[in-house]
């Protein structure tokens, strides 16, 4: 069975690259099962696509080989770098992009990519993505060893990811990301609150906005009301149900949210 290989990037819906880059790969493997996770990243948000990685790649089948390219080193002296992280490939640029999926899980195996012989002929200072990234994931899903692709290397670039404080009866965290429906994701993860009561006693202020109770579904709440529930992230978020609440609140990430009971 041919090797799904994945691609996640910052180049938007819709744009050329992502062609080009599907175009390499199967010129390379006609044969390949192509998915995009997404092209919607913000440009040169390293942080948005990490936490996209972590959320889309564990539910893909063993051995998928995924491509991330949000890389806004591309042409400098920055580590292109494939990793074995659980049971799945990597194929990034070494930038802090694979740091969340580190440290779900530590990786077995990191090569930094030095080997031209398996690049494109000619290589763009500009596009490593379709030159460099793409030819290897095709020939690594026709069983290319990545030992070939260059020596090892220690270990990754890590980003800092602040991680959410339980004190007594309260928790501070922070809106971590905002999905594409506006919702706000906090690092805030369920395991914190277990403990924490459900009802009306409890208030999640985000902001100068507050809501009180943590439900179970958007539909528990009438439309336009500021809910607080646990999402499919495995973390607390804040939503405004039938709409959404980054715009609604004019809340960015990074901005503060504290849970009290």
């Amino acid at each position: 069975m041919p090797r799904i290989i994945t691609l996640t990037t910052d180049f938007g819906v819709g744009s050329p690259y992502v062609s080009a880059m599907r175009g390499v790969i199967l010129s390379i493997n006609p044969v390949a099962t192509l998915v995009d996770i997404t092209h919607a990243i913000a440009p040169q948000n390293i942080r948005e696509g990490a936490l996209a990685l972590e959320q889309a790649t564990p539910w893909f089948p063993p051995d998928t080989i995924h491509v991330a390219v949000v890389d806004p080193g591309v042409g400098t002296a920055r580590k292109i770098v494939y990793a074995r992280i659980g049971e799945h490939h990597f194929i990034a640029p070494d930038n802090g992009l694979l740091s969340r999926l580190a440290l779900r899980t530590r990786p077995s195996t990191i090569i930094t990519v030095t080997e031209p012989e398996f690049w494109l002929p000619a290589v763009s200072a500009t596009f490593h993505g379709r030159d460099i990234m793409a030819p290897l994931a095709a020939r690594l899903s026709l069983g290319l060893e990545p030992s070939k692709l260059g020596p090892p290397q220690a270990g990754l670039v890590e980003l800092r990811w602040p991680e959410a404080r339980v004190s007594g009866k309260k928790i501070d965290g922070l809106v971590q990301s905002i999905d594409s429906f506006g919702n706000l994701i906090t690092n805030i993860p369920a395991d914190a609150l277990t403990n924490v009561p459900r009802g009306e006693d409890t208030a999640v202020v985000c902001d100068e906005h507050e809501t009180r109770g943590i439900f179970t579904a958007y539909g528990e709440q009438p439309p336009m009301t500021l809910i607080a529930l646990v999402g499919s992230s495995g973390h607390l978020e804040l939503a405004i149900v039938d709409d959404s609440a980054a715009l609604m609140l004019g809340v960015t990430v990074g901005t503060p949210v504290k849970v009290t009971w």
